[in-house]
């Protein structure tokens, strides 16, 4: 019996130390530079509808359903979609617009687990003719999930693909 009682305790210590050394919170972002004037950058980065047109996540499923609320490209538009297991379910919201600038919005995944995280897209100029665009998105990792995190990279789950994207982004945008 008391082995049983040695055994629950130290399963019980594992969970905490584990919950003290796991990351509480993730912050992943890329940039890319784009030769084109920094206000058409962020005028075609507004709109939550044209984000189809560079998403890497439109061709893991180009069947998800998708539904428009609010005005596109204006604070408090949402973009919700709902997809196979590679996208899920969830919304995007623009929260924020300092114009020319930055776009900053929230991500509600739904499916396949909920989670709120804080995304943006920044454009600098580099040149005239000449943008820079970072795309990124960070948030908290709660306890109990945060220990999933010692054993998964968010910058490597999902860094690649928003190279794939702000490199279809450069395509579009250059042609």
């Amino acid at each position: 019996m008391m082995l049983v009682l040695y055994i629950l305790l130290g399963i019980v210590a594992l969970i905490i130390l584990l919950g003290i050394i796991a990351p509480s919170s993730y912050n992943v972002y890329r940039e890319i530079e784009i030769a084109r004037p920094k206000g058409d950058v962020f005028t075609y980065l507004r709109s939550l509808k044209r984000q189809a047109e560079w998403s890497p996540w439109e061709e893991k499923d180009p069947n998800m359903l998708k539904e428009f609320r609010g005005t596109d490209g204006e604070v408090g538009s949402v973009s919700y979609w709902n997809g196979n297991k590679d996208v899920g379910e969830g919304e995007q919201e623009i929260t924020k617009i300092v114009d020319g600038e930055r776009i900053e919005g929230q991500l509600r995944f739904l499916k396949p687990w909920k989670s709120v995280s804080d995304c943006y897209l920044e454009t600098t100029s580099v040149e005239e003719d000449t943008t820079k665009v970072r795309w990124g998105f960070s948030g908290k990792n709660k306890f109990p999930f945060s220990i999933f995190m010692l054993f998964m990279n968010m910058d490597k789950a999902v860094g690649g693909d928003f190279e794939k994207g702000l490199a279809k982004l450069k395509t579009n945008l250059e042609r």
